[in-house]
């Protein structure tokens, strides 16, 4: 995903200048002594990124998304687990944590936040090729596994027209829409979603479908 300029909060400014800070000195790498046993420990591919479209939004560990911090989403790692990402054709390395799950794209293998795609100076180019090392796993079941449901949210809207002409433009291919109603002080949204789901791992399959036809979706709690 291509960055979008737009003006920050002072906090999250001094988050940025923080990053930009790190990108003068390459992430340290980590011996093969202090990684933990797991079948996907080591892992090449494609990295891309996300940021503003996605900024305050529920990721699927239940916590809010925050572009500024250093996470990361992942199709199967536990949530929780903490990893290393060097990007190959620089060298440059980034630690996060998954707290959520993607990218639903054919042949990507990680999703990093926009802080963490500026530490490895990818923003501007949207991809890059990738090795993950895998550097401790949770020790505790994260928050979104004592979820019964999941369901895929493809978009949220404060106009109900808008929300119900994607309704309808899914339902000519996708069973289970709905619109999910969720009131604020200041607002009602109108959110789309697609299907139930008993895991995040058995929504997979229907996220990459709605992925590849350009829809932006995440697995969310059903609530």
């Amino acid at each position: 995903m291509q960055g979008i300029k737009r003006l920050v909060p002072l906090a999250a400014l001094m988050g940025m200048l923080a990053v930009q800070t790190s990108c003068t000195k390459p992430a340290p790498y980590v011996r093969k002594a202090h990684l933990v046993p797991y079948p996907q420990r080591y892992q090449a591919g494609w990295a891309s990124w996300y940021g503003p479209k996605f900024h305050g939004r529920p990721t699927s560990s239940g916590e809010i998304f925050n572009m500024y911090d250093l996470t990361a989403a992942h199709l199967t790692l536990p949530l929780g687990t903490s990893i290393m990402v060097t990007r190959m054709d620089n060298g440059r390395s980034v630690k996060v944590r998954i707290n959520d799950r993607g990218p639903f794209v054919k042949g990507r293998i990680v999703d990093l936040s926009y802080a963490a795609a500026r530490v490895i100076h990818m923003e501007k180019d949207g991809l890059a090729r990738v090795r993950l090392e895998v550097l401790n796993l949770p020790t505790y079941h994260a928050a979104a596994q004592s979820y019964n449901q999941y369901t895929i949210q493809v978009g949220s809207f404060i106009y109900y027209r808008n929300a119900t002409n994607l309704k309808s433009e899914l339902k000519q291919k996708f069973s289970n829409v709905f619109i999910h109603t969720y009131s604020t002080p200041a607002n009602r949204y109108y959110r789309v979603r697609v299907g139930t789901f008993r895991s995040q791992e058995a929504a997979i399959g229907t996220a990459q479908r709605l992925a590849a036809e350009g829809h932006s979706v995440y697995i969310s709690p059903l609530d």
